[in-house]
Parts: structure tokens; sequence; C-alpha cells
């Protein structure tokens, strides 16, 4: 049987339930392995949201302090109930602040169009031969920065601002373990001075 302490620390930590917290501590032992047993979780509860429509949200705005970037962004929700809570305003928030940041191109990887893949590649595979590289494994090497490209140009594939060791997507897909509904990030847009 978990601990009450536990179950704080690691409800404290994961925002999960205490139930579900002394559920995953029973069933680990341990904090560290409950925090990933609960992740696994949630992206499967994740899953089974994203089928269903979001079609409520909020749109989110973010200047930063120096007035020389701007953001915009509509993120979805399934109801009006969600978008009016502060964990839905708060992704919101982080979300901008991500984007103003991190100057993403489009926000997942669907959103790449083909043809910019295939410019992306063109430019890597013209790299690995100027370097030398056998031609053999040219189009692997080309198949490997494209990965990075995503990373770097994807909002939801990008390392999250404050926790590097977090994608974006994983940041939305635990808040719609914790809040019960789809959450999707419809449109963004950013403005720069000067850009």
């Amino acid at each position: 049987m978990a601990d009450t302490e536990s179950v704080k620390e690691l409800r404290a930590r994961t925002g999960a339930g205490m139930l579900d917290c002394r559920n995953a501590l029973a069933e680990c032992g341990d904090i560290e392995k409950a925090i990933d047993y609960l992740r696994e979780k949630g992206l499967a509860k994740a899953a089974k949201k994203a089928e269903r429509a979001a079609s409520q949200g909020s749109i989110f705005s973010y200047i930063h302090t120096n007035a020389k970037i701007g953001v915009l962004l509509e993120l979805n929700c399934e109801t009006d109930f969600v978008a009016k809570t502060d964990e839905f305003k708060k992704l919101g928030h982080e979300l901008c602040m991500q984007i103003a940041a991190a100057n993403p191109l489009y926000i997942s990887e669907q959103d790449v169009p083909a043809e910019d893949i295939e410019k992306e590649k063109d430019i890597y595979r013209k790299q690995a031969l100027e370097e030398g590289k056998p031609a053999n494994i040219v189009d692997r090497i080309a198949d490997g920065k494209i990965s990075a490209f995503y990373q770097d140009s994807c909002l939801l594939e990008q390392n999250y601002i404050r926790d590097p060791k977090v994608k974006v997507k994983d940041l939305v897909i635990t808040e719609i373990a914790k809040m019960g509904e789809n959450i999707v990030v419809r449109r963004m847009a950013r403005f720069a001075v000067g850009a």
C-alpha cells in the first residue's frame, strides 16, 4: 500500500487523480516508475480522445516584453466548460510563449507540405555528397536529418522551452489526460517586427 506522502508527491508532480496515483504506486512501488506508468496511461487515454471533435476553445495572444514579437493561437477543446478553466488558459499561454521563443513554421509533421520535405531532403543529400559520404547511404542520412527538421520546424515536435526533456506534444497529451477532453492546436501566427 502506498503511503499518503508518496501519493501527494506523485499527485503534485503529475496532476493525476489521487486514486490513480495510489494505484500507480501500488503497481510500480517507486515514484519515478509510477510517473512513467501514469504518463503511459495518459497517452492511452489521450489516444482514445483524439478522435473526438474539438470545436470549442479560445484564441490566445502573447506580446513579448520588448513588443517586437507577438503570437496568436487558436486552441480547441470539446466543451466551453474546459475552455474557461485555468488549466486550459495556462496551456494556451505556454504554447504562445513556445511559439514566440522557438518560431515553429508548422503545427505538426502532417502540416509540412510534401514539396518542402523533398526540398529539405535534396539539400541534405547534396550536403552529404559534398562531405564525401558514400552515395548508397545519402538517402538514410537525409531521412535522419528530416527528423531534426521536424523537431526545429513543427511546434508539437519541439522540445518544451521550460523542460527540454519534454516535447510540446507530450505537454498537450498530459493536459488531455488531466482535463479529460481532446485538445487540438488549430492555428497559429507569429509576428516579428521587421521580419
